[in-house]
Formats: C-alpha cells, sequence, structure tokens
C-alpha cells in the first residue's frame, strides 16, 4: 500500500498526516506532490491560518523507503534525482509559505523526515523522539535541506558528528541548541502543537508573513539590504487594516480579531 498525507481541519489549522504504517511514515514521490498541493489550498484559503505536520502513529518519518531507492538503483539516475526534486519542491513550499507550520514528531525522525522536520517553522516533539540523520549508515549523503539546516544552527563538529556518525540526538538536546521549540509527554506532540498553532492564529497574517520572510532572508542578507526590508515590511503592515485592529485593541485593552 503506497504512502499517503491525508489532511484534516482543526478550527483554523490544517493538520497533514504522514500515514505510511507499513513503512513507519517514509516518503515517497506521492507524498511530496500531496504536501505542495495541501499548501497551496492552504495559502488561498483564508481560513487557514497555520499547518501543522504530524506522522500517524507512534513515528513521525522513518525518511526514505530503502526498497524503494534500492530498486531506483537498477534505473537511470534521472528515476532518483526527479524523486528528490519532488522532495526539495515540498520542502521550499513549506519555506516559502506565508503561514507558520509546526511539526510535531513522535518517536523516530529520521533522514529525511529530520530534514523535513528542521525546515518547519516550530517543531514540538514528544519527550521520546529520536532524531537521526541516517543516511551515512547506508553510505548516503543527506537530502531535503538538513545538512543546510543544521549548519545554520549548530556548530560544525556536532553537524559532523549527526551527518558523518548518524548519532542519535533527542528532543532534550535539540531543544537545549534551539532547534526543538516544546518538549511534550510521549503522545501528547500533536495535542501540544495544535495549543501553539492557535497562539499563531490569534495574530495578524500578514505580521507573521513578513516575520517569516524576514528570518528566511536574514541569514544570507547583509545589513543594510535586511533594514530595507524591515522598513519596506514595516511601512506595509502599518498600512493594513490589522494595524489599526491590534493597535485599537491595544490601546483599548481588547482582545484583537484580525482579519
Amino acid at each position: 500500500m503506497a504512502g499517503e498525507l491525508k489532511s484534516a481541519s482543526h478550527g483554523r489549522t490544517m493538520v497533514l498526516t504522514i500515514s505510511n504504517p507499513e513503512h513507519r511514515n517514509a516518503l515517497g514521490p506521492e507524498i511530496y506532490a500531496a504536501g505542495v498541493e495541501a499548501l497551496n489550498a492552504a495559502d488561498s484559503n483564508p481560513e487557514v491560518r497555520s499547518v501543522v505536520i504530524t506522522g500517524a502513529g507512534s513515528t513521525f518519518c522513518a525518511g526514505g523507503n530503502l526498497q524503494r531507492l534500492l530498486e531506483n538503483r537498477a534505473k537511470p539516475k534521472e528515476v532518483q534525482r526527479e524523486s528528490i526534486e519532488g522532495l526539495h519542491g515540498w520542502i521550499e513550499a513549506i519555506r516559502t509559505f506565508p503561514k507558520p507550520v509546526i511539526a510535531a514528531v513522535e518517536g523516530a525522525a529520521a533522514g529525511a523526515g529530520f530534514s523535513l522536520a528542521l525546515a518547519c517553522d516550530f517543531i514540538v516533539a514528544a519527550n521520546n523522539a529520536v532524531f537521526v540523520m541516517a543516511y551515512s549508515s547506508v553510505a548516503l549523503s543527506p537530502d531535503g535541506g538538513g545538512s543546510w539546516h543544521l549548519a545554520r544552527a549548530l556548530p560544525s563538529q556536532l553537524v559532523n558528528e549527526l551527518l558523518m556518525c548518524g548519532e542519535r540526538i533527542s528532543a532534550e538536546r535539540l531543544q537545549h541548541f534551539g532547534l526543538v521549540n516544546r518538549v511534550a509527554d510521549a503522545g501528547s506532540a500533536l495535542a501540544e502543537a495544535l495549543q501553539l498553532a492557535e497562539r499563531l492564529n490569534e495574530r495578524a497574517p500578514n505580521a507573521l508573513a513578513s516575520i517569516k520572510e524576514l528570518v528566511n532572508e536574514a541569514a544570507l542578507a547583509p545589513l543594510t539590504r535586511q533594514l530595507a526590508q524591515e522598513r519596506d515590511q514595516f511601512v506595509a503592515n502599518l498600512h493594513h487594516a490589522n494595524a489599526g485592529i491590534g493597535i485599537g485593541a491595544f490601546l483599548g485593552k481588547k482582545k484583537p480579531d484580525y482579519t
């Protein structure tokens, strides 16, 4: 049975669940395509304020299906190239999606599953979650932006340990390094992620979109350009209807209701 990406609504949050129980929620081209399609639909739907990505059952995602990868070795290289491009299209869609994306991780987030979690804006992980870049254990190198995200966030020595040695790392240790936002009790990562999503849902969507864009660009932008981007985003948001709602509610000691 092929894996699928299930979509459900929880208030103003879209929950995308990786479901491939036979292979511990391993990823594949059908899931990549469904992920991009779901984000496109959420982008155009004003009722959706945030997205949570999780895995069915007690595993977040085991990464790539090794049996499928073994079969691809007998096919032209372009087959695997196109598959990875599908994964990378989903990763880029998450990063450029203008609304918050939260990973809710139970159990293992391995290989591309770890990369997928890193691509999200927030990570909520159960206290039994285990993150591992398992590529080198099968003589492979990372994909899904895992090396990029880790190298931006962690010391190079630790990144090399994770990537070259394939060492497992706990949710608590990743939280210590700032890569996990919340550590929840086992079985409650999704509930915790939905609570975080609802907090975000109460804030102005245009302001959150600006913040996400600014944060994404900051690491590679010179200060002068970043200052210009901050100026332009601030002015645009000040003249958005939501600024009037937010400032008025704050001064009137009321709860804002953003559009």
